[in-house]
């Protein structure tokens, strides 16, 4: 029987397999126990790089994915990030180690409160949850420094660009629900927005709208 320490290790050597060479990020990784955000059986493949499925019709995504998008964002200490789709909160779990603040926004509030009860068992006091519509970003928090977005959008949602700061960058998935979607990394500039095709990716649609649970 493996022990979680070596799985912990084990875990790391395949984000740098994949990709995710940043410090800042594995570490924030490796303090970030997946299996916490994970329910019922499903809580023995916590160190797989896999996406798993939870509740709602929604997924976690594989953690090399949530590193490489994390990577990605290169969130500062002083930054604050806003994540669209909270999901099971993970990602955000593993943002609030590296940012000031992050506010995460999800459409089904029985994921909200479910992530809220985790984040405040962590005692994770620099992550705000908001159940609502996460196609149009939060207005009243923006600008942000960061923007990541866990589900597909056919486009980089304008109203998200429109909350994202001089010199923000944002890191969306983008592309039909049900053909190939690409990572792809905005970069607000003085001079407007800079796109950069990252790897090709597999999430679930943003929906507009709050969901019926």
């Amino acid at each position: 029987m493996i022990g979680r320490d070596e799985r912990i290790l084990q875990f790391v050597y395949t984000l740098r397999s994949k990709g995710v060479t940043d410090e800042r990020v594995l570490m924030a990784m490796e303090k970030t126990d997946r299996a916490i955000f994970i329910r019922g059986t499903f809580t023995e493949r916590a160190y797989d790089d896999m996406p798993l499925p939870i509740e709602c019709g929604q997924t976690i995504s594989q953690p090399s994915v949530v590193g490489i998008m994390t990577q990605a964002l290169k969130v500062g200490p002083r930054d604050t990030v806003l994540e669209v789709g909270t999901g099971s909160g993970y990602q955000a779990a593993v943002l609030s180690h590296l940012a000031r603040r992050v506010y995460t926004i999800d459409r089904h509030r029985r994921l909200t409160e479910a992530a809220e009860a985790r984040f405040r068992a962590l005692d994770m006091a620099n992550i705000t949850v908001f159940t609502g519509d996460g196609s149009f970003g939060l207005p009243g928090q923006a600008p942000f420094d960061r923007i990541m977005v866990t589900a597909a959008a056919e486009d980089p949602p304008g109203p998200l660009l429109a909350q994202l700061r001089e010199g923000g960058i944002m890191v969306v998935p983008v592309g039909q629900s049900d053909a190939v979607q690409t990572l792809i990394k905005v970069t607000r500039t003085p001079d407007g927005l800079d796109y950069e095709e990252l790897l090709p990716v597999r999430f679930v649609p943003l929906v507009e709208g709050r969901g019926d649970h």
